[in-house]
């Protein structure tokens, strides 16, 4: 699998980031989910899944952009 950068909030443009794949899917970089409370609150966490965390700005501009 190949990634694409889409952009990130960061000034130094590390995490978070959006990252398009060649196989149509969309890469999440971020600082990882560990409170336990939120944790508690995913649902169906499979095996090998984690859950991080990205400002809604970022999902917002990188939409705008993806699909304008």
């Amino acid at each position: 699998m190949r990634l694409r950068f889409l952009g990130s909030t960061s000034e130094a443009g590390a995490c978070p980031s959006l990252y398009e794949t060649d196989r149509g899917t969309i890469v999440v970089q971020g600082m990882e989910l560990v409170d336990a409370d939120a944790r508690a609150d995913l649902r169906h966490v499979l095996n090998g899944e984690t859950a991080v965390e990205v400002p809604k700005e970022l999902l917002v501009e990188i939409a705008r952009r993806v699909l304008a």
